[in-house]
C-alpha cells in the first residue's frame, strides 16, 4: 500500500479521494457514536459537506467514459445530493427512521458501493491499496 500513486495524481482526484476517505471514517464514527448529540448533528453537516465535495469534484474525474465523458457513477453524483437534502430536512422535522434511513443508505450506496469500482484494475486507488497495475 503506498498514497504515491494518489499524491501523483490530478488535484480534483485527489481532493474527491481525499473527502471520500474522511467520509468514509466519520460515518463510521457516526454510527457508532450516540445519537441526536450536538457532536452528532455537528460531525453530521462535516460528513454532509464532505459528500458534497466528493459530489462536486466527480464532474472534474472521466476515467470511465460511457456518454460522452460521463459515466453511470455520475449519476449516483446527482442523486446524492438530493438524498443529503431529504436526510438532513428528515433530521430537521424528528423524522428519525427516515433521517436513518436515508444516510446508511448514502452511506453504503455512495461510498461503501462507489468506493469498490475505484478498486477495479488501472484506477488510482487500485493502484494505491494493490500497487501499481
Amino acid at each position: 500500500m503506498s498514497l504515491a500513486p494518489l499524491l501523483h495524481a490530478s488535484t480534483p482526484t485527489q481532493l474527491h479521494a481525499f473527502a471520500a476517505m474522511a467520509a468514509f471514517a466519520l460515518g463510521l464514527v457516526q454510527f457508532a457514536a450516540p445519537k441526536g448529540t450536538l457532536p452528532h448533528k455537528t460531525l453530521g453537516w462535516v460528513w454532509v459537506a464532505l459528500m458534497a465535495v466528493i459530489c462536486g469534484s466527480s464532474f472534474f474525474l472521466h476515467g470511465l467514459r460511457v456518454w460522452g465523458e460521463w459515466s453511470p457513477i455520475h449519476l449516483l453524483s446527482i442523486a446524492t445530493p438530493v438524498a443529503l437534502v431529504f436526510g438532513v430536512w428528515a433530521a430537521r422535522t424528528h423524522r428519525v427512521p427516515s433521517h436513518r434511513w436515508t444516510m446508511v443508505w448514502t452511506f453504503v450506496g455512495a461510498l461503501m458501493l462507489a468506493g469498490l469500482f475505484t478498486l477495479v484494475p488501472g484506477r488510482v486507488m487500485h493502484d494505491v491499496v494493490f500497487g501499481a497495475s
